[in-house]
C-alpha cells in the first residue's frame, strides 16, 4: 500500500510538471494543434468540455502511471528509479503513438500533424518519466533507496 501511495505522489508530481510544459508549449506556439486535454475530451464524446479532458489527463498521469511505477518499477532492468520512470514514460509514448493518436484521427504517431508531433510528445514523455522515477525514488524509505 505504501508503494501505491508513493506511486500516486510521483504520478501527481510528474503530471504537474508535464501539464506546465504542455501549457508553456501551447503559449509558445509549439505544436498548438496538438492539445491533449481537448483531444481526450473529444475522444470521450465531450468535445465542448476541456475540463473533462484535463481530468482524464490527470487521472492517467496520477493513477495510471503512479500505479505502473509502483507495480512494475522493481521488475524493470536497472537499479535507477529515474531510469524506471523513463522506461515507463517511453512505454506510454508508444501506446499514445500506436493507439491514441490513430483513435483521435491523427494517424499512426500523429503523423498527420507532421514529424514534430512524435518528437515533441517523446520529449514530454521522457521528462515526465524522469520526474516520475525521481519522485518515486526520493520518497522511498532510506533503506530501500537505490541509485537515482
Amino acid at each position: 500500500m505504501v508503494q501505491i501511495g508513493r506511486g500516486l505522489m510521483a504520478g501527481a508530481a510528474a503530471t504537474a510538471v508535464l501539464s506546465m510544459l504542455m501549457i508553456a508549449k501551447g503559449m509558445m506556439g509549439v505544436m498548438p494543434e496538438l492539445d491533449i486535454p481537448p483531444m481526450l475530451a473529444n475522444m470521450m464524446g465531450m468535445p465542448d468540455s476541456p475540463l473533462v479532458g484535463w481530468a482524464a489527463h490527470i487521472m492517467i498521469g496520477v493513477v495510471g502511471y503512479g500505479a505502473a511505477i509502483s507495480i512494475l518499477g522493481g521488475s524493470l532492468p536497472g537499479r535507477s528509479h529515474i531510469w524506471h520512470g523513463v522506461l515507463i514514460g517511453f512505454a506510454g509514448w508508444l501506446v499514445m503513438m500506436a493507439v491514441l493518436m490513430p483513435m483521435a484521427g491523427l494517424g499512426f504517431a500523429g503523423m498527420s500533424l507532421g514529424m514534430m508531433a512524435p518528437i515533441m510528445t517523446l520529449m514530454l514523455h521522457l521528462v515526465f518519466g524522469a520526474v516520475l522515477g525521481w519522485v518515486f525514488g526520493m520518497t522511498a524509505p532510506k533503506a530501500v533507496q537505490t541509485a537515482t
